[in-house]
C-alpha cells in the first residue's frame, strides 16, 4: 500500500519501555509483506504520528520483525516518509567522517534526552513497504533516525552508547516525567 495510504489507516498502539526483552534483541527479518504486514505499517505510521516521532521501529510496539516507520527532515529540511525493512545502515569512514553531537530521545524512554555523537550522514538500504529494494542517504534528523532506528532492530537502545553516568541521568529524567506517559501511551 503506498506510504500515502500508510498514514491515512491505521491504529496508534502502546509504545513499550526499554527494558522489555523485544527492545534488547534482534528482530527477525521481513519475508511477508501481505495485507496483515500492510496493517502493522498502517499502525506503526499511526503511532510514530500520535507519539510526535521521528521514527519508529516494530520492537517499540513488542513486534520483533526488522521494520521501521519514518516522517521527519532531511539534511534541507525537506519532509520525508517512508518504511525501511530489514535495514542495514552505511556510515561515512575517514575524512568523509564528520560526528555531530544532537539533543536524541527514543519514543520508549519518553520525555528524557541526551547528547549522542553518531555521524552526519548515512545511507540505509534495505527494503520498501512491498519488498522492493531501497537505498537511501540522508543528513539530518533522517539521517540520524536511520541510525538509532537500525539500532532498535539489532536490539540496542541509544542509552547503549551513552557512559554509564550519562544513562543514569537519562533515566532519572525520565522517572522526573514518566507520569505524562501512561502505560498505554500514545494510543
Amino acid at each position: 500500500m503506498p506510504v500515502s495510504e500508510l498514514l491515512r489507516l491505521g491504529t496508534a498502539r502502546p509504545i513499550i519501555r526499554w527494558g522489555t526483552p523485544v527492545l534488547h534483541t534482534p528482530t527477525r527479518a521481513v519475508t511477508d509483506f501481505g495485507a496483515e504486514f500492510q496493517e502493522l505499517l498502517a499502525d506503526m505510521f499511526a503511532t510514530n504520528t500520535a507519539a510526535e516521532g521521528a521514527g519508529l521501529a516494530a520492537p517499540q510496539i513488542g513486534v520483533d520483525l526488522a521494520v521501521f516507520v519514518y516522517d521527519c527532515t532531511d539534511e534541507t529540511g525537506a519532509r520525508r516518509t517512508g518504511v525501511v525493512c530489514n535495514p542495514t545502515v552505511e556510515l561515512p569512514e575517514g575524512p568523509d567522517r564528520r560526528l555531530v553531537e544532537y539533543g536524541e530521545g527514543c519514543l520508549s524512554l519518553p520525555g528524557a534526552y541526551a547528547e549522542v555523537a553518531r555521524p552526519e550522514f548515512s545511507t540505509c538500504r534495505g527494503q520498501d513497504q512491498y519488498g522492493d529494494p531501497i537505498e537511501i542517504t540522508a543528513g539530518g534528523t533522517l539521517g540520524r533516525c536511520f541510525q538509532h532506528e537500525t539500532d532498535h532492530i539489532h536490539g540496542i537502545v541509544f542509552g547503549d552508547r551513552l557512559s554509564a553516568r550519562r544513562r543514569k541521568q537519562l533515566h532519572r529524567d525520565h522517572e522526573a516525567v514518566a507520569e505524562r506517559y501512561r502505560s498505554d501511551w500514545p494510543a
